[in-house]
């Protein structure tokens, strides 16, 4: 198959052959339909992780399913399907608990002494987070899929395995955001723009959004912000405080550098939650005031929108096509694999809110 190979840090990735095994007992083989292109993308080709090279890129998949595994059940071929960055595994104790995006065993490669599941030549081919969408196939573990309704169109459908549920799973599983409530979004890229709509969805009185770029405001009132502020001419916190008369219920984070994480925990009235959905370098620390938390102020994280993949993506699919989610205003470009290095790049300034490579 021919697939966008990445084999040093900084560089650009290059079309070649890549050999796909053929699936083991508990993976499956989807034909690549469409594939988002995501921040976290172009980050790790930056060289934000040290990641086993080569590597494939993306993992905002969808596709059909050409061929399963001996053991699976899930899927079969011909249906559509969607992957999900966080699979799981369904027996672990993170598993058993519900809390399926912390699952232990995600097995996002095989097992050591198998051969790999990409190659070329002798060469391991590493997939990223076990998907590796920038690709005209992908193998991967049961556990990262899930099947599709078959009218739900393939190039919306991919963004559902990271930004939407990412983003609207923030909203409604993490802050469990309730009906009334007073919402303020910093960062108004693809995932915060799920979750504004999932702020709206969920009934949020006041939904603020703070962006530096007057693009992506414009956007974010299309997706149900009431209220905008642009951070490049306002003091953020004040803004939100002067609009909702003392801070707001729920502050959500989604650019992942400790000055909006900090920002978000201070816009909070009191009990009011901040919840971090941007993923921020390993060295980064907060600080907030301890006489806050006296105020029962919380700050807690969101991993992939604490998501059940296989009953929120169904969920969301059903709000697509009743016309309650928007997913093609979300849609902003489709190119094809050969121009995977040029929607990469425009990623360092987006002008859109999400480009999908299509196959």
């Amino acid at each position: 198959m021919k697939a966008a190979v990445l084999h040093e840090f900084r560089k650009d990735l290059v079309i070649e052959d890549v050999t796909v095994s053929e699936p083991a007992p508990d993976e499956v083989l989807i034909r690549v339909a469409a594939s988002g292109v995501c921040h976290t993308d172009r980050t790790m080709q930056q060289g934000a992780n040290d990641l086993p090279l080569p590597l494939i890129l993306g993992h905002e998949v969808a596709g059909i399913v050409e061929r399963v595994g001996s053991a699976v059940t899930a899927v079969e071929p011909g249906d559509h399907v969607v992957t999900c960055a966080s699979a799981f595994c369904g027996t672990c104790r993170w598993c058993m608990r519900g809390e399926l995006q912390h699952c232990a065993h995600k097995r996002r490669s095989r097992d050591p002494g198998q051969p790999p599941r990409l190659s070329q030549g002798d060469t391991p081919v590493e997939p990223f987070v076990g998907l590796g969408g920038f690709a005209e196939q992908v193998l991967v573990y049961e556990g990262a899929v899930v099947k599709l309704p078959e009218e739900m169109p393939l190039d919306r459908a991919a963004l559902l395995g990271c930004s939407v549920i990412t983003g609207m799973g923030a909203v409604r599983n993490a802050a469990q955001v309730q009906s009334g409530q007073t919402v303020a979004v910093i960062g108004c890229g693809g995932v915060g723009l799920n979750v504004i709509q999932g702020a709206r969805l969920c009934g949020a009185a006041q939904i603020i959004a703070i962006d530096r770029l007057a693009d992506k405001l414009d956007l974010a009132r299309q997706f149900g912000a009431t209220h905008t502020i642009d951070a490049s001419t306002t003091d953020p916190v004040e803004a939100v405080r002067e609009l909702t008369g003392g801070g707001v219920d729920h502050a959500i984070e989604v650019v992942g550098i400790a000055a909006t994480m900090e920002q978000a925990f201070r816009m909070l009235d009191t009990k009011g939650t901040a919840t971090v959905v941007g993923v921020a370098h390993p060295e980064v620390q907060v600080s907030i005031r301890a006489t806050d938390l006296l105020l029962e102020k919380r700050l807690q994280g969101s991993k992939m929108g604490s998501a059940r993949p296989r009953i929120d993506i169904p969920f969301y699919c059903q709000l697509y096509l009743d016309g309650r989610l928007k997913l093609d205003e979300l849609l902003t470009a489709r190119v094809p694999l050969s121009e995977v290095n040029s929607a990469l790049a425009a990623l360092d300034n987006p002008l859109g809110a999400r480009t999908v490579l299509t196959f």
